[in-house]
């Protein structure tokens, strides 16, 4: 039988980049060898598998095990297949000190050995569930634009639980920051810059903004807290204005990281941002340019699925983790969500990507033992 390391290898080394950090044509865009070379294990393990629309040629793929009797509840295992870019080497899977290398060893092709594992097995022991229908969907497209969750949950699917893939050390995560991606812009008056004082410059007004920003408006921030994700944050990331040296500057801009906590909105950290400018007698318009955004997530860790899966994980309290994920949509579409996967999200996206072998094991263990636990 396949070792879950086995299945990760085999993942690591079909190359699924998210097409948006590589030129078109490139041979390692796109989800889809990672989605059929799936499909083909799935069908031997005896799972149903369909594909759902959400980007051109990139559907989400769905492998699904079904009740003995007509389902009472559904269960999402739902990982994400992109991964960011990576060097010819780091396409190639190595094992070294207990740890297995390479592009998307946690993020999340760690995540997607551990819970198929524990499907197919599941489904090869003959041990289907009587009443819960289990679902694994390999999510596309979460590394830019989260297309793949986002159309699943626009679709009106419904779950009682998703457990996202994502690298949380195997603990149950029931809450994660949100994020907000904002732009601010202060327009001045250009002038020659031998007379300064006949313009009004942008980049001033700005410069005073920013600070405000990464002090005061930082500081308040960190004085709200959440029990388990800490406080907000801000950090302003761009800052462009100005033409050359000779002439001032009339327009300026920023670009802001604005990471939430539950019950913040986009609508609020901008009504709020603006009092404050306004009580520093500051002026800055924000632009709706449509970048990123990500809702914070926040489940209820007393709901019954999500406390069993905490019993079967041996964990007596959830955790709370920083960066936000697919989960946060899918619960925006009416699905209770949990994150859970094996390695750890300081090793995403390096130069040096790994998940220890121990804990990916131990992922496949838990799921598998809250598979069986369920009806």
């Amino acid at each position: 039988m396949d070792t879950t390391e086995a299945l990760l290898r085999e993942l690591i080394a079909l190359p699924s980049v998210n097409p948006a950090f590589v030129s078109a044509g490139n041979a390692r865009a796109g989800e889809r060898a990672v989605s059929e070379f799936l499909a083909g294990k799935a069908v031997r393990a005896g799972l149903d598998v369909s594909f759902k629309k959400a980007l051109p040629r990139r559907p989400n793929l769905l492998l699904t095990l079904r009740p003995r009797n007509k389902p009472r509840q559904r269960i999402l295992l739902a990982p994400h297949f992109d991964t960011v870019n990576g060097t010819d080497g780091q396409f190639v899977p190595r094992k070294s000190g207990g740890r297995l290398y390479g592009r998307g060893a946690c993020d999340t092709k760690g995540s997607v050995a551990a819970m198929a594992s524990a499907l197919f097995e599941l489904a090869r022991r003959g041990q289907r569930p009587t009443e819960t229908e289990i679902i694994f969907v390999g999510l596309v497209d979460e590394e830019d634009r989260q297309t793949g969750s986002r159309t699943l949950a626009a679709s009106g699917f419904k779950a009682d639980l998703a457990i996202v893939g994502e690298p949380t050390s195997v603990r149950v995560v029931t809450a994660h920051k949100g994020s907000l991606w904002l732009k601010f812009e202060t327009r001045g008056k250009s002038a020659h810059g031998s007379r300064p004082e006949l313009g009004r410059n942008a980049v001033h007004e700005m410069s005073k903004i920013v600070d405000l920003l990464e002090t005061d408006y930082a500081e308040r921030l960190r004085g709200r807290r959440h029990p388990l994700l800490g406080c907000a944050t801000i950090s302003v990331g761009v800052i462009a204005g100005g033409t050359q040296p000779n002439i001032v500057p009339d327009q300026c801009s920023i670009l802001v990281d604005r990471r939430t906590l539950p019950g913040e909105t986009e609508a609020s950290v901008l009504r709020e941002i603006h009092q404050l400018l306004r009580r520093g007698e500051l002026h800055a318009e924000s632009a709706d340019n449509k970048l990123d955004r990500c809702a914070p997530l926040e489940t209820n860790a007393r709901l019954p699925l999500v406390a069993q899966l905490l019993q079967s994980a041996g964990q007596r309290e959830p955790a709370g983790v920083h960066y936000f994920s697919d989960a946060a949509v899918l619960a925006g579409g009416g699905i209770p969500s949990v994150v859970f996967g094996p390695g750890d999200i300081a090793q995403a996206h390096t130069s040096n990507e790994w998940v220890s072998l121990a804990e990916l094991e131990r992922a496949r263990m838990l799921l598998l033992k809250f598979l069986q636990s369920l009806p």
